[in-house]
């Protein structure tokens, strides 16, 4: 039989996703047939995968798509059965089992959340089918004891499938022993049964400083260590997925190009500029709501975004469409990516009321297109070629929408006989579906080399390979592996 542990958090970003990963090329390095899982999933960060029986493509979480990938997988609906894209404070698109299953105001989705459970239970059933060992990694905290009498992310899926669990305490926001001591204090009886131990993430310095903490832990839990992690350098050169990331400044080298791109309310796809970032003569900007977008930008990303109208209204709102004004007129040029491609047309047009009340707004005018929203969303892998550089690329679309209009007779790419994408006449401002663009290796360096700087990186791709492998060196290296491997059942 399959054996599984879960990975939980005292909270959220506590690394869980990381570790998961990690974890998961561990288990693969030694030969172990392994399947990462999340049971439920919020973010609007997507990535596309495989709908098990079926010919079409649906939609996982990026944290399960680089799992696969530590896993050497192609990924699959079933890694990440539940997918909450938010749309708003208090509502959100459902996803289940890859595939849209409407809209849920926040209070509604609780009532849900038994149904979802069987899809849950469905999922983890057909991979634990075809593997060793799965590691199912948890959302949020189990110590969200309102939420449990409904919970199929954390504990509800841990009792009902019988995963044992580590529990992930985060020691670089402080208050890691009453993080892990508090958990268990308000666990009841059968929850905290479930634990087998505990990990610290995320500790700066001499190790050893921790033992007596471990020692407090032990008293109040009773819990063993698995061992204390590191901060790890390697997990810069992965995809990150939460938000929450891209608010920390990122060390400034010696830049030649600076990327700036507005964190919109719902940035979606953002890991679409690590690849630029990568690069030691690229600064990648992400300004924050309240702030201006700074005057000596060289480039302007407007990315992905899970409700397009509503985000550029908020673009508005910041005052960025006359910053972007100002910069067009200097010759600053302008990327839109999916959702900020349709911000930069003329109009967005939602004749049905797709993403909120029925009716058209104008958009920036960079591009001479127009879009309206479909019904019908497009998920799927794409083998193109750019019609901008005449190079190879690979990439992905996830989005509702289509877009037309003169600007679309210069391309960015061509999908077989199709065209994506839109170049204005004076080639500066220029947007695609294309998610991914930047990671095709062929593609960066021509941007680049337009731009009149030498791509370092010979594959992104590549990188992200080291870097998983790094990360399993170093969690073999400072944790007891063999032991929290073979506390999965």
């Amino acid at each position: 039989m399959v054996r599984a542990i879960m990975l939980q958090g005292t909270g959220s970003d506590v690394g869980k996703s990381v570790l998961v990963a990690g974890l998961c090329r561990v288990a693969h390095r030694r030969g172990i047939a392994v399947r990462p899982f999340k049971p439920q999933n919020m973010s609007n960060n997507a990535a596309v995968a495989s709908i098990p029986g079926s010919v079409t493509m649906g939609e996982i979480g990026r944290a399960q798509w680089l799992q696969a990938q530590a896993s050497r997988l192609k990924p699959s609906v079933d890694m990440n059965p539940v997918l909450i894209k938010p749309e708003s404070d208090t509502g959100a698109q459902i996803v289940v089992q890859g595939r849209p299953l409407g809209f849920s105001a926040a209070r509604d989705y609780q009532s849900l959340k038994g149904r979802l459970l069987d899809a849950v239970m469905e999922s983890f059933t057909r991979l634990s089918a075809e593997a060793d060992l799965v590691i199912v990694e948890g959302a949020g905290s189990p110590a969200e004891i309102n939420l449990r009498d409904r919970d199929i992310a954390n504990m509800g899926f841990a009792t009902r499938a019988k995963v044992p669990v580590v529990l992930v305490g985060d020691i670089d926001r402080g208050g890691v022993i009453a993080a892990l001591a508090g958990t268990h204090r308000i666990l009841d009886e059968a929850d905290r049964a479930m634990i087998v131990g505990y990990l610290i993430n995320k500790f700066r310095g001499d190790l050893t400083l921790f033992d007596e903490g471990l020692e407090a832990i032990g008293r109040f839990t009773g819990w063993r260590s698995f061992g204390v992690v590191p901060w790890l350098r390697e997990v810069a050169a992965l995809p990150a997925e939460d938000t929450v990331t891209l608010a920390r400044t990122p060390p400034v080298g010696q830049a030649r190009l600076k990327v700036v791109v507005p964190m919109l309310s719902r940035i979606a796809n953002f890991d679409d500029l690590d690849p630029l970032a990568a690069e030691p003569e690229v600064e990648v900007v992400f300004v924050p709501p309240g702030r201006r977008l700074p005057s000596d930008a060289d480039l302007i990303v407007l990315p992905g975004t899970k409700s397009t109208i509503a985000d550029l209204a908020f673009l508005r709102v910041q005052g960025w469409e006359d910053d972007l004004r100002a910069l067009r007129s200097k010759g600053t040029g302008i990327v839109g990516l999916c959702g900020g491609y349709q911000m930069l047309g003329r109009s967005i047009s939602d004749p049905e009321g797709i993403e909120g009340a029925a009716g058209e707004v104008p958009g920036l005018g960079f591009l001479d297109v127009e879009t309206v929203m479909r019904s019908e969303k497009t998920v799927r892998e794409v083998t193109a070629h750019s019609a901008r550089y005449d190079v190879p690329l690979e990439g992905y679309e996830i989005h509702i929408g289509d877009t037309r209009g003169d600007d679309c007779s210069s391309p960015v790419a061509m999908i077989g006989n199709r065209a994506d994408g839109a170049t204005s006449r004076d080639g500066r401002v220029w947007g695609s579906y294309l998610h991914g663009l930047f990671s095709a290796d062929a593609f960066r360096r021509s941007f680049l080399a337009e731009r009149g700087i030498s791509s370092s990186t010979t594959s992104y791709r590549d990188g992200v390979e080291k870097a998983l492998d790094a990360l399993a060196e170093r969690l073999e290296e400072h944790i007891d592996c063999d032991a929290l491997l073979a506390a999965a059942r």
